[in-house]
């Protein structure tokens, strides 16, 4: 009997899980693929400049954790991470964040990005509510979709959230998801009063907090207020990372759990990978234990600020007026509207065609996108190449200014 080849249509046993289906692809790891043809200059990826990785410092570190620990480097560990490294972010959150935190609260994740996922498994059923920004991160909504929650975007202005929302949405809300610091991906940052209005409401309702800060050190002028955590520490749950300071490939982010709720995050984190890789833990605490930061992220700032001028000049001379946008005051992205009736996503092929990249803005929406925005990153390239990148955008945008004028009307 001769073989025959496998029936592919019908030899399929799998079935998939509910929550599977509710996964899909980031749009920013798609688009970051098309960036990857020769000549693409990209405004797109939310990628910290790997000029300002501390490539020595951390050779450095991993040749003197396998000197003097090769053994403990390299074996399982802790699943609530390496003593010492939870240790310096309590002591750090609380000089920087006006936090009182003990290292006991500190549980050490694979990227801030897990910290999302534990979050998520540890407080959504099905049909939970969840609260937003509009718009908000594409990650975090990544992150709880699997666990089939409600998601609500709170109507929000140029400082972030507005406090009435959360009057008018809260009733049942397990947590408001909020990045109060240069956030992705509008690079806006909350005022000290919004601040003050958001916990007060916040504690007002009981609503438990989920506070993302990846960016908060990457102020440019003056750093911002206190996280909210420091003003609502029982109900808030606090996610930092070493990606923006460091380098993101080491995987190492953070949250500062209130007591009641950490026994239930660590389980989950045993659950999901036993431990963040306790080597790499090893070598950021070597890196960073004798103030190693206090000299390395003032020169990120700097040059970021620099970045973010080059962009904003950039924008100022060659946009169309019908544009909008506002120099972020930190962290990494400008946020731009087109004029109404143009389709950022539409746009996109043509700013590749042109050899320039960005991120449409709608996936960033939990509700109602608005097509005709974009994030624009403004520090993988250098100064002159961010002149050329916007230059060859605006072109883009004004050629295709007279359809959406027709559309429009």
């Amino acid at each position: 009997m001769t073989a025959t080849a496998p029936d592919r249509e019908h030899d399929n046993p799998w079935h998939l899980a509910r929550r599977a289906e509710r996964m899909n692809p980031s749009i920013i790891r798609e688009i970051l693929k098309v960036t990857e043809r020769p000549g693409i200059l990209s405004l797109a990826g939310g990628l910290p400049s790997p000029d300002t990785f501390p490539v020595e410092a951390v050779r450095e570190a991993s040749a003197r954790v396998l000197r003097d620990n090769p053994r403990e480097a390299l074996q399982y560990a802790a699943s609530e991470g390496y003593a010492p490294l939870r240790e310096w972010v309590a002591a750090q959150v609380g000089a920087q964040q006006g936090m009182q935190v003990d290292a006991s609260q500190v549980l050490i994740t694979t990227g801030s990005q897990q910290g999302l996922d534990l979050c998520a498994k540890v407080l959504l059923d099905p049909g939970s509510r969840v609260l937003v920004e509009t718009p908000t991160y594409l990650g975090a909504l990544q992150a709880f979709a699997p666990y089939e929650p409600e998601v609500v975007a709170l109507p929000s202005d140029e400082e972030g959230p507005l406090p009435q929302a959360l009057v008018d949405h809260a009733r049942g809300a397990r947590f408001f998801y909020v990045l109060p610091n240069f956030q992705n991906p509008s690079g806006r940052c909350m005022s000290a009063a919004r601040r003050e209005a958001l916990v007060a409401e916040a504690r007002r309702l009981k609503l438990p907090l989920l506070e993302d800060n990846p960016y908060g050190e990457l102020w440019f002028d003056a750093p911002p207020p206190p996280a909210l955590a420091s003003r609502y520490p029982g109900g808030t749950l606090y996610l930092g990372s070493f990606s923006k300071v460091l380098a993101p490939g080491l995987r190492l982010g953070y949250v500062v759990a209130p007591p009641a709720l950490y026994p239930k995050l660590l389980q989950a984190k045993q659950a999901a990978d036993l431990h963040t890789p306790v080597f790499n833990q090893r070598v950021v605490h070597e890196v960073i234990r004798e103030g190693f930061l206090d000299q390395h992220v003032p020169r990120i700032r700097a040059r970021y600020a620099a970045q973010r001028d080059a962009m904003r000049i950039a924008l100022e001379q060659h946009m169309p007026a019908e544009c909008r946008w506002s120099a972020p005051i930190g962290g990494m992205f400008f946020w731009m509207e087109l004029p109404q009736g143009m389709d950022a996503m539409a746009l996109l092929p043509q700013a590749v065609e042109a050899g320039v990249a960005f991120v449409p803005g709608a996936a960033f929406y939990a509700r109602e996108p608005r097509i005709n925005t974009l994030r624009l990153s403004f520090v993988t390239l250098d100064p002159e190449q961010i002149a050329t990148a916007v230059r060859l955008l605006a072109g883009v945008v004004r050629a295709a200014q007279p359809a959406a004028a027709g559309v429009a009307a």
